[in-house]
């Protein structure tokens, strides 16, 4: 489990206004909460956030005069054109405790290649201890045959950690390929229909012209 460490500034200044001042200094506002504290409001560099924020789940040790928090990403807000930093809700948490988070899921090995795999779920809930919270989970799909489906209960998890999202949460199907051929060819002929329909329709216009 990855940990880094910022330095956190107190904010002093609140609102839209205030916001905007700190982004454009290289700052990204962001409040800690939880465990029945009162929420801290702060600004960290964006660039050495940025880039702690590349790992997935990333614990941020805290440094905020002198004092370290723990804490969890828990939502982070992009500027839905550009995707710069705008805002991060940490919540603190103590090694050791348990934490619920989305983990990533990675699939391994060959399927039918008579099959097309279609992701339905790309990660799933489980619970783990707040320093133990792996980077990915991995399923398994060697041999997995046309038209069956893998399921969130599938999933290998390490030891301690739970499965929370639903057992039958599915993660991966496999389509039949042969299946997504014949529904083109059914379809295609309709085209070529109408073109012929249109024809002697085009012929009678000119013929009135």
């Amino acid at each position: 489990m990855a940990e880094v460490s910022i330095k956190g500034t107190t904010r002093t200044e609140f609102g839209k206004g205030a916001s905007r001042r700190a982004r454009v200094s290289g700052l990204v506002p962001a409040v800690i909460y939880g465990h029945g504290e009162k929420p801290v409001h702060i600004t960290l560099p964006a660039r050495e956030l940025g880039v702690a924020l590349k790992e997935s789940n990333v614990l941020l040790n805290i440094d905020i005069d002198g004092k370290i928090e723990l804490t969890l990403p828990k939502s982070i807000v992009r500027h839905p054109l550009k995707q710069i930093l705008e805002h991060i809700d940490l919540v603190l948490v103590r090694r050791g405790e348990k934490v619920t988070v989305a983990v990533p899921v990675h699939t391994e090995g060959k399927h039918d290649p008579d099959g097309i795999l279609e992701h339905q779920h790309n990660s799933i809930e489980i619970e783990a201890e707040a320093t133990s919270i792996p980077k990915f989970l991995v399923l398994d799909i060697e041999g997995m045959t046309a038209g069956t489906s893998k399921y969130a209960s599938d999933v290998v998890l390490p030891a301690g950690t739970t499965l929370v999202s639903p057992a039958n949460t599915i993660i991966v199907h496999l389509s039949e390929r042969s299946t997504i051929v014949e529904e083109v060819a059914v379809v295609a002929p309709a085209a070529d229909d109408d073109a012929a329909a249109a024809a002697p329709a085009a012929d009678a216009e000119k013929k009135d012209a």
